[in-house]
This record gives C-alpha cells, structure tokens and sequence, in this order.
C-alpha cells in the first residue's frame, strides 16, 4: 500500500484512516528526509555532523538487467560493513502486514516496516539474514553462488513472492554503492537520527535523515521530527529520492 506522490499532509480522513491502521499492524515506523542536494552541506553543518564519526558500507542489489524483481515488488540486497560482519535482505513492498503468511509474519528474520517520506509512505515486509564481507566479496566477484549468501528461508522467500523461474543465481550483480551511514543524538533534540550519504558512480549522492519509532510514537515522533528540522532550515516540501530504486536505475542502465 502507498500513497504514490501525494503529500502526507494532503490524505483525505478515509486514507489518514488507512495508514493508521497499517502502522498499528507493523512492527516499527521508519520516518525519512532526503535533502536537496544543495542544502546537503549547509545541513550537515547544522546538525553537527563529523563524516570521521561514519561507518562505511559498500551495498550491492541483484536482479535482472530489466529490473524483473523490482518490478514485482522486490528488492534483494547484500551489504558489507566496516567493523561488523555483513548482512543480507529480501524484501516485499508493498505488503498488508495482516495479509502476510502465518509462519511469514511469526519469523524471527522478518520485520515489517512503514517508510513514510513527506511524499507518501509505504509498508514493507524484510527477511534478513547474516554473511561474511568475504562471503559478500567473493560471491560479487564470481568465486561464490550468490544463492550461497541467502538462508533458505531467504530462498523460499524470494520463489514465492518473485518472478517465476528466475532463481538467484541467474541474477545480475548491480553496484556496489559506497555508503557513509552515522548514527547520532543531535543538539536539543531527545531522538536519535541515522544520517545515510549514498554516493554513486557518476558523482550524484543522496543524503538522507531519518528516525525509527515504535507504532504507538509514530505520529508524535513525525511531528517532533517536523519541528525539528524546520527549525534548522531544512527544505521538507523538496523532491525525495528512494536510494535503491536510484541505485538500481543507475546500474541497470549500465548492463543495457
């Protein structure tokens, strides 16, 4: 479910009533901001930001040269991560998470997420899973299966929400993108924010801000996060960016 690129601001009650009941049926709410470009310096000097303070990350997504899986609502993702060991996700969007299978929804590896940007929101249903950066290095340079980084839950996952016969493996490797993500509690402001800077082969980035908040503080956590940023001179009427639908865009273009 989403509200495509009508403001949130602008729901009717009917569809105010819609989103209301979806984030009490999911498991957290992730509230998100992507800066213009051209207020991205001026704002992370306002936030007090140190890029030294960053982890690196180095992300990469697969699917098909024409973006099968994403045009089925998947997304299949592997990371490695400075300092940690490396993850993984299948992710389904759009999901109603009351809609989701039984044995699905009880899964310890799955969260079901509502991402509201003040385009639009939309709720997602992620399964994760944990890999080695080696792992994640080797299967991207050809030395390892790809299906070698995903659990078999991940697998089962993925054949019953993806595109008939198109297995991992037959998957193209899109990225990497290097990624500085920072977690941190800015000046007079009592929630924790995680600042992302995607920067993309062509020189292009997207810096986003955003905040998690349980279901039950979702609303009072949009409208302090709100002021917040208003107050600092943040643009929050500006064109967002989704980073992996930019991402896949980007490498895909590249494979045709």
């Amino acid at each position: 479910m989403t509200t495509g690129t009508k403001r949130l601001a602008e729901l009717s009650g009917e569809e105010l009533g819609k989103l209301i009941t979806l984030v009490g049926q999911a498991d957290s709410v992730e509230l998100k901001l992507t800066v213009p470009e051209k207020q991205q310096r001026a704002s992370i000097a306002a936030l007090g930001l140190d890029p030294l303070d960053a982890q690196i990350r180095q992300v990469f997504f697969f699917d098909t040269p024409d973006l099968m899986l994403q045009q089925s609502g998947i997304a299949v993702r592997a990371r490695r991560v400075q300092g940690r060991t490396g993850d993984t996700v299948v992710k389904l969007r759009p999901v109603v998470p009351d809609e989701l299978p039984d044995d699905v929804r009880r899964s310890d590896s799955v969260g079901v997420e509502v991402d509201a940007m003040p385009t639009g929101y939309v709720c997602s249903a992620s399964m994760k899973g944990k890999v080695g950066n080696e792992e994640v290095r080797e299967a991207v340079g050809g030395g390892r299966p790809v299906s070698k980084l995903f659990s078999k839950e991940q697998r089962s996952f993925l054949k019953a929400h993806g595109p008939d016969g198109i297995g991992l493996d037959d998957l193209s490797v899109l990225g990497p993108i290097f990624v500085l993500k920072l977690k941190f509690e800015p000046r007079d402001f009592a929630r924790k924010l995680v600042a992302e800077m995607w920067l993309y082969p062509d020189g292009s980035r997207i810096f986003e801000l955003s905040t998690k908040a349980t279901p039950s503080e979702a609303f009072q956590a949009a409208v302090e996060s709100r002021a917040y940023l208003t107050g600092l001179g943040l643009d929050l009427s500006g064109e967002q960016q989704t980073k992996t639908k930019t991402a896949l865009e980007f490498f895909a273009s590249e494979l045709t």
